[in-house]
């Protein structure tokens, strides 16, 4: 992959122009090359015709050293210089053209076309031509006199074109540029300001569980008070550590530490922490096998599969009706385990299904909370154990399955 660099040493992929290039060029019939700002080719010379094909194969015009290369980098610089298009006559006829590219109003390269007699050419032009670049006089002449000319007229509908072209794919260029700067620039303000807000909620956490237990008599509306503010600091530092996880997701620094897991492990360490939600609600969890899966050994970050399950099940039991019921089935897979976590809470409409992974992805029905990003951190953690995590519903009031899959290493033999 070829690349050159921006006055402000942004580099430039020139790989991008090779293919409107060469359709320009088959398109017109004119010889077309791309040039960096410092006089250096690095598309072309593309050929379009019998007779551009024919100086491209047997003369030294567009040898490094050759005297058509001399004259487009001479045009290279004019039109660097001016910003603007430039255009010359090399020889008797040969009109060639060259267009700066423009980026954030920067010239970071120049195209050049043409080399096409602009009215029909003589065989004593084509000879003194033909003696500037090593060729016979009457091989160019047999070409020149079957090539149609290009007016002046031609010539100009042509750089409309292209300047269209190019105008288009450095647009393109820059609406990329500015979404990755953008981009980064979230992710980095995300990341510190995730960091920022996790120091003073775990001092403040400290400062109320200190209270609470070394100050015996306090009244009664101080407890319940101080409780209630150390759910919301809780509640505050989850959010936390969800903004951070994002952060380093988008910033692909989220890693993952392998040891060997037993899944019936992670998975009741995961329904343990929501048990008390789901009970508060009557809803029931059942799992299937009984055994939870303790046969099943996972080469995986066991804290970062429990907070996966965690968070799927805690999304179950909020979307969940009192009453409900919310069901766990594992099963073997060609060399995977499926665990399925379905619930009989609302459902997912079917226009919403793509997105339920987004980033800030809140539901809009019953008990909506938090930042919408449990999800999407679920997955890529998922992802980073070369798993898949998928969901279905069959509409509003039907429930939801989350599917996740992943790779195992080893079963055990079943407990008798």
């Amino acid at each position: 992959m070829i690349k050159a660099e921006l006055p402000d040493n942004t580099p430039v992929d020139w790989s991008d122009w090779h293919t409107p290039l060469r359709q320009f060029t088959e398109a017109t019939g004119l010889v077309t090359s791309a040039y960096d700002a410092a006089g250096v080719r690095h598309i072309g010379p593309l050929t379009g015709s019998r007779m551009s094909a024919l100086l491209a194969e047997r003369s030294t015009l567009w040898a490094e050293d050759g005297p058509g290369t001399a004259f487009e980098r001479a045009l290279v610089q004019q039109a660097c210089a001016q910003a603007d298009s430039a255009s010359g006559q090399f020889g008797e006829g040969f009109r060639v053209c060259a267009q700066p590219l423009l980026l954030r109003g920067q010239v970071y390269g120049v195209l050049v076309f043409g080399w096409r007699f602009a009215d029909f050419s003589s065989p004593l032009a084509c000879e003194r031509i033909a003696k500037q670049i090593g060729l016979a006089g009457h091989l160019l002449w047999n070409e020149a006199r079957l090539d149609a000319p290009v007016s002046d007229k031609r010539m100009s509908t042509y750089a409309g074109l292209l300047k269209t072209l190019s105008s288009t794919l450095d647009r393109q260029r820059e609406t990329i540029d500015d979404l990755t700067r953008v981009n980064r620039t979230r992710e980095l303000f995300l990341a510190a300001v995730s960091h920022e807000m996790r120091t003073p909620l775990s001092a403040l956490s400290m400062r109320i569980e200190i209270l609470l237990r070394t100050t015996p008599d306090l009244p009664p509306k101080a407890v319940s008070g101080l409780e209630s503010m150390r759910v919301h600091v809780r509640q505050e530092a989850g959010m936390v550590e969800d903004l951070i996880d994002a952060a380093r997701t988008l910033t692909g620094q989220m890693s993952i530490t392998r040891t060997r897991v037993v899944l019936g492990q992670v998975l009741r360490d995961a329904i343990s922490t929501v048990e008390p939600h789901a009970h508060a609600k009557q809803i029931q969890i059942r799992v299937t096998p009984a055994d939870y899966g303790d046969p099943i050994r996972f080469d995986a970050d066991g804290r970062r599969l429990q907070q996966v399950i965690w968070n799927l099940l805690f999304n179950a039991v909020k979307f969940t009706p009192v009453g409900g019921v919310i069901r766990i089935t594992i099963r073997r897979l060609d060399g995977m385990v499926e665990i399925d976590i379905t619930d009989s809470g609302q459902g997912i409409e079917a226009e919403d299904l793509p997105h339920v992974f987004g980033a800030f992805r809140l539901q809009q029905h019953d008990n909506a909370t938090g930042l919408g990003l449990g999800l999407y951190i679920a997955r890529r953690i998922v992802e980073l154990h070369e798993g898949t995590l998928s969901v279905s519903s069959a509409g509003r009031g039907q429930g939801a399955t989350f599917s996740i899959r992943l790779p195992v290493v080893a079963e055990l033999p079943s407990r008798p």
